[in-house]
């Protein structure tokens, strides 16, 4: 792949994106990875801590090499496929085939649309917006306020820029479509498999793997969010230490400086903790505020596919 069509391949799946979303469930690839770590992970919860630990590492080994696998066929085989035909067509091509793809391991368009219904949700009914954050958080939402509400989709937001958007580019820049899709497939493990409770041994592996994965990308996301604010950065590095996951606070404490808000989880963490808690116009404001980080991250990263490609 050339540098050319490194770059294009990013910015023709940044415009699909925006342009049309996601794809149905039915041909969407993080649906079928969703569906390859539900059977796979069945009766792992179930078995001794030990033999746990070891099945899940395993299944996840399993669907890892998998996912690397078909994305390196893919792109190895457009790149073979295509090689006889006319620059021009070749070039085209692969930036459509290949954008194509890439698409669906990232979903700015969809993050947006889901928190900003919350806020509107919220001029229905508590309610209704519970109901709607539902849809974007693992918490129990029944019993929240409307700060609280807020508060759940500025953190889901800014969290999840991150994990859903910048980290699968930031892979692809890095190691193509193999990496995007490995990210992809580490993060839906975490979500699926990370949790505590009787997940506690059985998705381990699964939730160091994306601690691994998204260490670095967090940290550009928080950057991207704070590149209008830079004196916040101290800050951001205190506060992101509060909360118990490596990489989600640093976002999140970016977006709570950047706006002047308190971010909390009850019983869990504090962020910004002496500012204001947040009111109606700031979900609006926090989009605007993902919505240039997004753009900003999406340059670097074109850039940086590019530089790559060129190697």
């Amino acid at each position: 792949m050339t540098a050319f069509e490194a770059a294009g391949v990013v910015v023709f799946a940044w415009c699909i994106d925006h342009a049309c979303g996601e794809p149905s469930a039915r041909f969407h690839p993080v649906v079928w990875m969703g569906g390859y770590l539900r059977r796979a992970g069945h009766r792992l919860p179930a078995l001794a801590p030990r033999w746990a630990l070891v099945g899940g590492a395993l299944a996840w080994s399993v669907g890892a090499a998998l996912v690397v696998a078909i994305a390196c066929l893919i792109e190895v085989g457009l790149t073979h496929v295509l090689a006889p035909l006319a620059d021009a067509a070749r070039v085209t091509l692969t930036i459509l085939l290949l954008g194509l793809v890439l698409k669906p391991m990232f979903a700015w368009r969809m993050l947006r649309d889901e928190v900003l219904a919350v806020e509107r949700a919220l001029d229905i009914d508590l309610a209704a917006a519970s109901q709607r954050l539902s849809r974007l958080v693992s918490r129990d939402v029944h019993a929240l306020g409307e700060t609280d509400i807020r508060e759940a989709a500025i953190e889901t937001l800014a969290e999840n820029l991150n994990d859903s958007v910048i980290a699968p580019l930031w892979w692809f820049a890095i190691a193509g479509l193999p990496g995007a899709a490995l990210y992809r497939f580490a993060n839906t493990a975490d979500a699926m498999w990370g949790y505590r409770g009787r997940w506690e041994w059985a998705g381990k592996w699964a939730a160091r793997a994306d601690d691994v994965l998204s260490w670095i990308p967090a940290r550009l996301t928080a950057g991207a969010l704070l590149v209008l604010s830079p004196r916040h950065w101290p800050a951001c590095a205190r506060e992101a230490k509060r909360t118990p996951s490596p990489n989600g606070g640093w976002p999140m404490s970016a977006v709570a400086l950047a706006l002047g808000i308190r971010l909390t989880k009850p019983g869990v963490y504090a962020l910004n903790a002496n500012a204001r808690s947040p009111r109606q116009g700031d979900v609006a404001a926090a989009v605007r505020l993902a919505r240039r980080a997004a753009g900003i991250a999406v340059v670097m990263l074109t850039i940086l596919a590019a530089a790559r490609a060129s190697l």
